[in-house]
């Protein structure tokens, strides 16, 4: 498996996760001995992304999250959509998904909706005028072997248990005109976040820490 469709393929059969399996470990060893030239990047959600393919409007990642994480601070909040359709699958661990059903409420808002605009290494969070109420309507737990989608636009929440890491492969497909969106204070301000990117060392050392718990599976 090399593609996007190839991996895409797999995880929608969901009979051969030794294979999704082998491609993680081959895709970490290859990060870890630097025959793949990317460099990790620290979620300011709690989780590092291994950006591993981008073509065009899909994209193939591996999220981790560490068993001692740092303290989640987000200059929004954790709930939050994306403009891609994600199809996941877990290799280790287990993942929790909250699906946030999100009301417009102009009247008496709790959140604000703030579109996120990637320029390079910086996101900036800029406020829009929509106010809304959130609440949580479904949650989800998936395990090491199990396969989810999220589509474009839900609200939602992806979290760990303390001491408990997880990996997962993730695909995104971008759907035309849809925005990254978060919620965040009514009375907030437009502001900018600048990525935490890790360098070649450091992004070796999370590769084969990664690979280490996609082996035990």
């Amino acid at each position: 498996m090399t593609s996007y469709a190839d991996l895409e393929r797999e995880i929608d059969r969901g009979t051969r996760p030794e294979l999704l399996r082998g491609w993680a470990l081959d895709v970490l060893d290859d990060v870890a001995e630097g025959r793949r030239s990317l460099r990790a990047v620290r979620h300011p959600l709690g989780f590092t992304c291994l950006p591993v393919e981008r073509d065009g409007p899909d994209g193939v990642c591996v999220h981790a999250w560490p068993a001692d994480p740092p303290p989640v601070r987000p200059t929004t909040s954790t709930m939050h959509s994306h403009s891609w359709d994600l199809l996941s699958h877990v290799l280790h661990g287990t993942v929790r998904n909250e699906l946030i059903e999100v009301d417009d409420a102009p009247a008496d808002p709790a959140w604000r909706v703030y579109e996120v605009r990637s320029l390079g290494e910086v996101d900036e969070m800029a406020a829009t005028d929509r106010l809304v109420t959130a609440m949580t309507a479904t949650v989800e737990t998936h395990s090491a072997g199990d396969s989810y989608a999220l589509r474009a636009g839900g609200f939602h929440t992806s979290e760990v248990d303390a001491g408990e890491p997880a990996v997962t492969v993730a695909l995104g497909r971008t759907t035309p005109g849809a925005c990254d969106l978060s919620l965040g204070a009514v009375d907030g301000r437009s502001h900018r976040v600048r990525r935490d990117r890790c360098d070649a060392a450091e992004t070796a050392r999370m590769a084969r820490q990664i690979a280490r718990l996609v082996a035990r599976g």
